[in-house]
């Protein structure tokens, strides 16, 4: 299976701002999904459905050590054997596998360079 981008996360300050903002740039749809503040978004339609998005109010703010960009999670087949490989090469696991219901397993971690991204064993595998 290729490791294909299979979803993006946005951490925003404010979500209700920066929902209006990417609906209005965009026309991106938000759907609320999980806590309160939490949305999947939908970039494309049904003939043309583009990667999942995801938005929510950033964990840290971002002027301190929060993350300040877009998270990006690839689709894999086992996130145990990305593990093992991320340590290898000089990577650093900063989540270990965590188990989302209904949606699959997932890991992240930080590259060589400090870029934080994550790794996902989807349940039913539509990202790939």
């Amino acid at each position: 299976m290729p490791n294909n981008l299979a979803s993006f996360a946005i951490h925003v300050d404010d979500v209700d701002r920066a929902r209006v903002f990417y609906e209005t740039v965009f026309e991106w749809v938000f759907e609320p999904w999980g806590p309160p503040g939490f949305y999947l978004i939908h970039t494309g339609d049904d003939a043309s459905p583009g990667v999942q998005g995801l938005m929510h109010k950033r964990l840290s703010p971002r002027t301190g050590s929060g993350l300040n960009g877009f998270e990006v999670t690839f689709s894999v087949d086992d996130v145990d054997l990305i593990a093992a490989r991320v340590e290898a090469a000089g990577g650093t696991i900063t989540m270990a596998k965590s188990v989302i219901p209904t949606v699959g397993a997932l890991i992240h971690f930080l590259d060589t360079e400090g870029n934080d991204v994550g790794a996902m064993k989807y349940d039913d595998a539509p990202h790939t």
